[in-house]
């Protein structure tokens, strides 16, 4: 491993996020000291506006535990005289990384990366803007991505009932929000009956935030990694977990067990699962041994593993966007068309 990608043993992990801890279990976070990829932009809800690949919007789903999304439409899909806007769209519900206790819907790079996907498909993407640990801990988070799903089946939100399918539904998040995405799947395969007319037709767990009590081999290789050493990953994991829990618990390892039982569920449904990563993320034997588990458990699984790179590399680094999504399109495509009539 180069020099330039390691960091000193002694990184103080609340500094490396820029927050800092208050006595009350809540974070103060520095948002000032941060990039500009991670600071804060507004909806774009101007079609007018030829500079703005895709429209948004925010949208209150709950006020009593301030839950709310972002959604997102190719700008095109607004004009009159548009096809686009004369067939419905696939439904693609994100939810941002930032290992449960940072980021928002608002944040810039997940802004951008969702309206990329928005034009690109295209389709309507729901960026949810799920409730942060430590303030609010897991399994709070599972909890508002299942809250997101039933209101946008009985939304009667115009930019829903006009432009979404929602029988084409795909779930995908980001480092925690891959997290999300697993364990917000297993609850909808458990209850897709009442899900109707919601169908989910696949996960896209990019880059999944997932951990254990025991050191993998790309965890102690990467342990000072820049992009995620391992000692800031543990500290998220302690303000994320329920208090008095530990890595061992089922929310951070999903292989707890030998995985869930509802695995069974999602592969009854016939989801397919895709799971990305690279072997420059210390957390990649983690997302190859789910990608085994599930596949040992009849589920049909996409893995999508390449060399080089960093934790979520493909959101962060604009110049693997492109190709990142090229991937996710035939995901779905593959997902949603019979395989006898898929383009080989």
């Amino acid at each position: 491993m180069s020099d330039k990608f390691a960091l000193p043993h002694s990184i103080d992990p609340y500094l490396y996020l820029q927050i800092t801890p208050n006595d009350d279990d809540t974070l103060t976070r520095n948002h000032s000291n941060l990039p500009s990829s991670l600071q804060m932009v507004a909806a774009t809800l101007d079609p007018d506006d030829h500079q703005t690949i895709a429209v948004s919007k925010d949208v209150t789903i709950n006020k009593s535990n301030d839950l709310s999304v972002r959604i997102f439409l190719p700008r095109q899909a607004l004009d009159s005289s548009s096809s686009t806007n004369k067939i419905k769209l696939p439904v693609i519900v994100y939810f941002h990384g930032g290992g449960f206790i940072l980021f928002s819907v608002g944040t810039s790079m997940t802004h951008d990366f969702c309206s990329n996907i928005a034009s690109e498909f295209p389709a309507v993407v729901v960026s949810v803007d799920y409730r942060l640990a430590p303030e609010h801990r897991l399994p709070a988070a599972h909890d508002d991505a299942m809250e997101a799903l039933h209101w946008i089946i009985t939304t009667h939100d115009e930019w829903i009932t006009n432009y979404a399918d929602l029988t084409s539904c795909f779930l995908m998040g980001t480092s925690a929000g891959g997290n999300i995405v697993y364990y917000a799947g297993l609850r909808a395969a458990a209850e897709a009956d009442n899900m109707l007319p919601l169908k989910i037709k696949g996960l896209i767990l990019h880059s999944p935030f997932f951990g254990g009590l025991n050191r993998t081999e790309s965890e102690l290789r990467l342990e000072n990694n820049m992009h995620l050493p391992l000692c800031v990953n543990d500290l998220m994991w302690e303000l994320a977990l329920p208090i008095g829990a530990d890595r061992g618990h089922e929310y951070c390892d999903p292989t707890v067990g030998g995985g869930s039982k509802l695995l069974e569920q999602i592969e009854l449904l016939r989801w397919k699962v895709m799971v990305t990563g690279c072997d420059g993320d210390p957390l990649i034997d983690r997302q190859i041994e789910l990608a085994k588990i599930m596949k040992q458990k009849g589920v049909q699984v996409v893995s999508h593993f390449v060399e080089g790179g960093f934790h979520s590399c493909e959101i962060i680094d604009t110049s693997k966007t492109t190709q990142f999504i090229v991937c996710i399109k035939d995901f779905i495509l593959s997902s949603t068309v019979p395989a006898c009539l898929v383009s080989q």
